[in-house]
């Protein structure tokens, strides 16, 4: 880890990993969909030479701040704000792409600010929305949505059991009590689900699935994808960090499907032809020992890398 990211106190998770997937090209161009607070963009940008181009995106406002301070008089790198979703809508990407970096989930300055609602560890309004300036929030949506939907999403996104009994306890007791704060859902959850000999705080699971839903992170992940394939130019890399088996549940069977031929079906009398247009290169990734011990949220993390086949024109 180099002085600026120990100096900075933000530890981008695979630095390492995700540099050598990405194999920077010193007069490529580059795209960080996930700009967070620039880990990963530093390591590039250090690595293009005058010519090179560094493009970065995020929902996240104060994301898109830092970026500015830092990079804004670059003449080297274009400063987006918005999902990564939108990429091929940008017209900074429309000569095409070398490579294209996904960092999914919550960056740790979300987590480590009360003020953004995401964690149950520490209190705080109930937002989780990544842009606090669109869309709804947690609490308003808690406080419109039937009982059928707040099960259907903690089961759909967090795979939490008790996902009928939680809504069941949010709807009766959301009109004496409005849920505003982080605390009050975490409690009340706690009440449903006691945690007994887990160490895994009973809300994990629920929180989990609210900011999945709330920021529509699956969907904008397809659509992400999708887009940094349109966008990619015949050798160029895509790299995603995953936290969650959905999130990389999806870029597994993405990858997979550009990749590898589908499966023989005995039902058609001719064979398809398959031509693959992604090369999976090296699986599953998961960080080091050294790592995690020295960031535990990288334990969670999976990095997938696939290049995109074809002859340049």
């Amino acid at each position: 880890m180099d002085r600026a990211h120990a100096a900075s106190g933000h530890l981008p998770v695979m630095y390492t990993q995700v540099l050598a997937g990405l194999r920077v090209m010193g007069d490529g161009t580059y795209l960080d969909g996930t700009f967070g607070r620039g880990g990963h963009a530093r390591g590039v940008l250090a690595q293009l030479g005058p010519k090179g181009k560094l493009l970065v995106m995020d929902k996240d406002p104060e994301a898109i701040a830092v970026a500015e301070r830092e990079f804004g008089a670059d003449a080297r790198v274009a400063i987006y704000r918005g999902s990564f979703a939108e990429l091929a809508q940008w017209s900074a990407t429309a000569e095409g792409l070398d490579g294209v970096l996904f960092d999914l989930g919550v960056s740790s300055p979300q987590l480590d600010v009360a003020e953004r609602g995401f964690s149950f560890g520490k209190d705080g309004p109930l937002d989780m929305r990544m842009d606090p300036e669109s869309g709804e929030s947690a609490a308003q949506w808690l406080a419109r949505a039937d009982e059928r939907e707040i099960a259907d999403v903690l089961w759909t996104y967090g795979e939490e059991r008790q996902s009928r009994k939680i809504a069941r306890t949010i709807v009766a007791r959301r009109d004496a009590q409005p849920l505003l704060r982080t605390a009050q859902l975490a409690e009340l959850i706690a009440s449903v689900m006691p945690r007994g000999d887990s160490k895994i705080h009973p809300a994990t699971r629920s929180f989990q699935a609210i900011r999945i839903f709330i920021n529509r992170e699956l969907a904008d992940l397809e659509a992400g994808l999708d887009a940094a394939m349109a966008r990619l130019k015949p050798g160029g890399r895509l790299a995603v960090i995953s936290f969650h088996s959905l999130e990389d549940r999806i870029v597994k069977q993405f990858i997979a499907r550009y990749s590898k031929a589908p499966p023989a079906n005995r039902r058609m009398p001719v064979e398809q032809a398959f031509t693959p247009t992604l090369l999976a290169i090296d699986g599953a990734q998961k960080a080091t020992d050294e790592e995690t011990a020295a960031n535990p949220r990288a334990r969670s993390a999976v990095l997938r890398v696939a290049e995109k086949l074809g002859v340049a024109a």
